[in-house]
């Protein structure tokens, strides 16, 4: 065999050689890229389909609530703190979170009646703002110093607002950031109606009435 045909046979087997690297370098990269994805997808990093707006992220929480009422010049405003009676209820199992509301809410100007216990052995999850047809500004007031309460209206007639601590409850917003007073408007929340086509309120907390 002549040195020019082994050259050639030389050259041929490298030729091969170097093509089985390349394939099983592009096969291993293509292994390990499939391996990665079915891991992010095993783990749900991706291939989740979005969840649809639920009640934890639909204002209000999903419960149907009254829209700011409007006075004469055509503006919902909010109310001074003096002017807004409030209650509060224990709702969770902490001892003395009550207490602690009542005493942070009066310190912030709004007159207190005595706290309490919700009644019934229920552990409520978030705080609730219970309130009357006649204190619906007085309750968007008051809702501006939590951060996650459902602002829910009940038959009540007088002028009482129950706030109802839940379990998720933290604290109070900061004051320096509530931008809100007497001369300010009310916002209205997303999806509000009409106190008046609001039917089969649910019943009120026992209390007696303030006026």
């Amino acid at each position: 065999m002549t040195p020019q045909v082994q050259d050639e046979r030389k050259a041929r087997q490298q030729f091969v050689r170097d093509r089985q690297t390349v394939v099983f370098t592009v096969a291993i990269a293509i292994l390990a890229v499939a391996l990665v994805l079915s891991l992010l997808v095993f783990f749900g990093f991706i291939g989740k389909k979005p969840q649809s707006t639920n009640v934890t992220s639909a204002p209000n929480y999903g419960v149907s609530v009254p829209c700011p009422v409007a006075g004469e010049d055509g503006n919902a405003m909010a109310v001074t703190n003096s002017n807004i009676n409030v209650r509060v209820l224990n709702g969770t199992g902490k001892s003395g979170l009550a207490d602690a509301v009542t005493s942070a809410l009066a310190f912030r100007g709004f007159v207190m009646q005595p706290a309490s216990n919700y009644p019934g052995t229920q552990v409520i999850k978030r705080t609730q703002i219970l309130f009357g047809k006649n204190t619906i500004n007085e309750a968007y007031t008051l809702a501006a110093q939590f951060n996650d309460a459902i602002l829910q209206m009940d038959d009540r007639e007088d002028k009482l607002i129950d706030v109802v601590i839940g379990s998720t409850f933290s604290d109070l917003n900061d004051e320096k950031d509530i931008h809100l007073s007497a001369d300010k408007a009310l916002t209205k929340i997303q999806g509000c109606v009409s106190a008046d086509t609001m039917k089969s309120l649910p019943k009120a907390v026992q209390h007696d009435p303030v006026n």
